[in-house]
Parts: C-alpha cells; sequence; structure tokens
C-alpha cells in the first residue's frame, strides 16, 4: 500500500487498514512501510491522467516516398477521448511551419492548459514564443524517453500498423490524403480499449431491430465499419 501510494503517510495508511478489517496499531504500520530517499512525487502517469482534458501532445514521425524521399508528419492529438486535433506533412519541417501548425490546431479560445513534447531541435525558439504568446504552458519529456509520451507513441504505432505499413507513398499530397481518410476511420469507427471500446467521436449501440448488417470498406478496404441498415 505504501508502495502504491508514496504520498500517505502511516496514519493514512492505518485508516486504510482500520477500514479493510485489519487490526493493528499505527506504529506497527509505520514500522514497516517503504522507506523513500527523498520527498516522493505523483508519477508521470499520474500528471498524465489527472490533466487529461487539458493535455495535449505533439510529435513528429518520418514516412519514406517510393522514391526514397523522407516526408515529415506532424501531429496534434488530445488525451481526452483520444482524438486528432490537426496533422500536416512537409518535407523541411522548420520552428516557423511548426509554430504555424499550432496556430491551425488551436484557433480562437480553443488552446490547450499543457502541450507535451520531446526537446527536439525542431521545436525552436519560434515555436516556444508562440506557444508562450498562446498562454500554453509546455511540459517537455526526458531526454530519450518516448515513453513519456506513450499515448502519442502509441498513435503513431497504430498509423504505422493499420495504414502505412500497407501502402505506397508518392508524395506529399498523396501521403496527406490517405491520413485524412485513416484519421476519418479513426475517430468514427476504431474501437479504443481506453475508450471501454468506444470511438473518439461516440458510436451509438445498434440493436439488432435496426436491421442487417451492411460492411463499409475505410481506408481504401484496408479496414471496415460496420452499420445496421433496415432492408
Amino acid at each position: 500500500m505504501s508502495l502504491a501510494n508514496p504520498l500517505w503517510g502511516a496514519p493514512r495508511i492505518h485508516g486504510e487498514l482500520l477500514k479493510l478489517g485489519i487490526e493493528l496499531s499505527q506504529a506497527t504500520a509505520a514500522k514497516y512501510m517503504e522507506r523513500h530517499r527523498k520527498p516522493p512525487s505523483p508519477r508521470w502517469r499520474t500528471f498524465l491522467d489527472s490533466h487529461l482534458k487539458q493535455l495535449v501532445a505533439t510529435d513528429f514521425f518520418v514516412v519514406p516516398t517510393v522514391n526514397f524521399r523522407i516526408l515529415f508528419v506532424f501531429v496534434v492529438w488530445a488525451h481526452h477521448r483520444r482524438r486528432v486535433i490537426h496533422f500536416n506533412v512537409t518535407a523541411h519541417p522548420p520552428s516557423e511551419w511548426t509554430a504555424q501548425q499550432i496556430i491551425e490546431a488551436f484557433p480562437w479560445d480553443t488552446t490547450p492548459r499543457y502541450l507535451l513534447h520531446d526537446r527536439d531541435s525542431i521545436y525552436g525558439d519560434v515555436f516556444r514564443q508562440r506557444v508562450r504568446g498562446m498562454a500554453i504552458r509546455e511540459v517537455l519529456a526526458a531526454p530519450r524517453s518516448p515513453w513519456q509520451n506513450p499515448y502519442a507513441e502509441r498513435l503513431i504505432g497504430s498509423i504505422r500498423r493499420e495504414c502505412l505499413n500497407h501502402i505506397v507513398v508518392f508524395n506529399e499530397s498523396s501521403l496527406r490524403r490517405t491520413l485524412k481518410l485513416y484519421f476519418k476511420y479513426y475517430h468514427g469507427a476504431r474501437t479504443h480499449l481506453s475508450l471501454e471500446k468506444d470511438t473518439p467521436e461516440t458510436r451509438p449501440v445498434q440493436p439488432p431491430d435496426l436491421g442487417s448488417v451492411l460492411e463499409l470498406p475505410e481506408v481504401g478496404g484496408l479496414h471496415h465499419r460496420y452499420v445496421r441498415c433496415a432492408a
């Protein structure tokens, strides 16, 4: 119990044990508590979960084309409901281009409280000045620690496994078109374990009395969406 709750002291743990019907003294609880070498702080996962609705993440990943050019894909992703807010593709992503993507992702009063990203030099001074000007607080992942941006890493893995690994990319426009189709499927049809098998854009349950099941191709036939339709 003390390992799972490093902020709890002996009185708190003693109280929980009493609620579980375990009779012992507070001194005994204190004796067997895990000793921390330094004042404990909430775990990284706790921070992510606590700020779920106010936190968005950004990340880049690269995609090779048929003629071996490298394209960069920039993704802005909301932790709440697992939504892709914005994406774009470019062959050369300077800091000015990245800063412009943040403006396009959050028009008017839709800015989040926190923006999580890594320490790549692509997020240069222009980008950081733009983020500060929008009253967004940056949260920087530690160097070489992709696990601190886990949801974005998982999203990129899904994009590769479910889409990009099965197609040939010709140029920027073809990649942008393919990703647009995939994100449409991702938001409206693909279920997520973390959303209790729902989709980012809530998908209603269709009972059998609505009709027979109809199969609709998505992402050029790589995936399918299933709906009920009256005969």
